[in-house]
């Protein structure tokens, strides 16, 4: 019982940070800036797009305008300290030899921590609530033969109401997914 105990442990340890790992993380502004981006990108990318857009961040430029000393001060910093340590937390995998970051699915932790305040945030919440509403009185008038409801059938009712809740968590998943800034929240005003 006890191995089964700690492998279970280690399994939670290998798919959950902690609140003390989320901190540690976002304490350095490189760090934000790097997470941000393989966020944005979600896929692998090379480490020198990476130092490209962190230094361009930092240095309020664009990647193209860059000069040599600002990459190369961001690289090592990278390269030394926090592309290491975003992979010994398991927030990435990172292939040294090829320069290959590949972002898990861990770096999805962040995403509440770094788009609190650059994502206009829709009202999910109502959303469902209103739809579980509609369909408490859709049953309700169907099984009270209120009419026009009740020239439904009970599958119809229930195919359409799982329907609707499945295209409405569809929605919600699509929009988390796939709305994160092209720039860090540090990087925005929050005087708009």
């Amino acid at each position: 019982m006890k191995v089964f105990t700690e492998q279970l442990n280690g399994s939670m340890n290998r798919t959950e940070l902690s609140q003390d790992q989320v901190f540690e993380v976002l304490q350095s502004m490189r760090r934000r800036y790097a997470v941000h981006y393989l966020r944005r990108e979600n896929c692998p990318v090379d480490f020198a797009d990476v130092t490209d857009h962190v230094a361009a961040w930092e240095y309020n430029t664009t990647p193209a305008d860059l000069l040599s000393k600002q990459r190369k001060r961001v690289y090592i910093s990278l390269y030394q300290t926090h592309i290491p340590a975003l992979a010994d937390a398991g927030i990435i995998d990172y292939d040294p030899e090829s320069g290959k970051i590949r972002p898990t699915s861990r770096i999805r932790v962040f995403d509440d921590y770094l788009n609190m305040f650059t994502r206009p945030m829709l009202p999910w919440d109502r959303y469902y609530r209103g739809l579980a509403l509609g369909s408490v009185l859709l049953f309700t008038g169907i099984w009270i033969h209120f009419y026009p409801v009740a020239i439904l059938s009970w599958f119809v009712a229930i195919l359409g109401v799982l329907t609707a809740f499945g295209i409405l968590s569809a929605s919600h998943y699509w929009y988390t997914q796939n709305t994160v800034p092209d720039t860090p929240p540090e990087l925005h005003s929050t005087d708009d």
